[in-house]
């Protein structure tokens, strides 16, 4: 009887515990740690960061450093994993395509980079590569597809922006951090957004964080080739593909667009004091990621 009972126990043992050693695996990253893996067939790697607590498919945050800088350098500055273990969701933190300085930038075509270059047809294609990696963490049971979400600093918040524009279908929402953009800057008129090239395929929920004192992203426009036209005509064309029917009560910190369709908000952060530098309140940005599914 005593060795039935001991059997039953470590049946159950196991029943239990199996599935949840299973699920606590993604690409081998200990739960509350980050290691840098390689993304598929794409011939790069990327810092992830797996929070503690995880059991299994999460939400996912790709995070995308400014010019020149690193996903690690991002991952560090923006204290993002911290949150993440609060709350439980993956962050990717990967390096742009395209060598400059001590790191990299990030191919949005169309719009020189800091180098004052217009990436060319033989750099690499970071919405491709992006893509893939959501494709890979989703396949090895790490990310859940309707809960990916793309944050980033500066030219990394420029980069978010493109994703909003060019790959809706697969994000949630995005939050650019001193880098909200709505397409390139137009031809005819650099001061207003060239509509042709923000075509989202859906509804994107916005939410942008930027300081006031920012010279090297002025929110009131200007500054350089890749930035041009002010802040306040990015919300507003975003708001526009939104659908969105009313504007937020406005203070000197928040305002924005509400009653959009499919709850698509558009909403804006504005540190007074601050200039070019990770201004995002992450709480506030994860409590916005985590009312959108796609």
């Amino acid at each position: 009887m005593r060795q039935l009972m001991l059997a039953c126990a470590a049946l159950l043992f196991a029943t239990v515990s199996a599935p949840s050693a299973r699920a606590a695996q993604c690409l081998g990253i200990a739960p509350g740690t980050s290691a840098r893996v390689a993304v598929g067939t794409t011939g790069r790697a990327m810092l992830i960061h797996v929070p503690h607590g995880y059991t299994g498919r999460a939400p996912l945050v790709l995070l995308l450093h400014g010019s020149t800088g690193t996903g690690a350098q991002m991952l560090a500055e923006s204290r993002l994993a911290e949150t993440a273990d609060r709350h439980g969701f993956v962050v990717a933190a990967p390096d742009g395509g395209i060598a400059a300085g001590q790191g990299y930038v990030w191919n949005i075509p169309g719009v020189p980079t800091v180098t004052g270059k217009l990436p060319g047809p033989g750099d690499p294609n970071d919405v491709a590569y992006l893509a893939a990696a959501i494709d890979v963490l989703a396949r090895q049971g790490c990310a859940d597809r309707t809960r990916v979400y793309a944050t980033g600093l500066s030219g990394g918040g420029r980069m978010t922006s493109w994703l909003g524009c060019v790959a809706a279908d697969r994000f949630a929402a995005i939050a650019p951090v001193v880098g909200l953009r709505a397409g390139n800057p137009s031809a005819a008129d650099p001061r207003f957004p060239d509509p042709a090239t923000c075509k989202p395929a859906r509804p994107m929920p916005v939410i942008a964080f930027a300081g006031a004192k920012d010279t090297t992203n002025p929110v009131q426009g200007g500054g350089a080739g890749y930035w041009q036209y002010p802040m306040r005509r990015a919300e507003a064309r975003w708001a526009d593909l939104n659908g969105c029917r009313e504007s937020l009560a406005e203070s000197i910190e928040l305002r924005g667009y509400t009653n959009c369709r499919h709850g698509a908000d558009m909403i804006a952060h504005i540190d007074p004091q601050a200039g070019h530098s990770w201004v995002a309140d992450n709480e506030a940005m994860w409590q916005f990621f985590d009312k959108h599914h796609r």
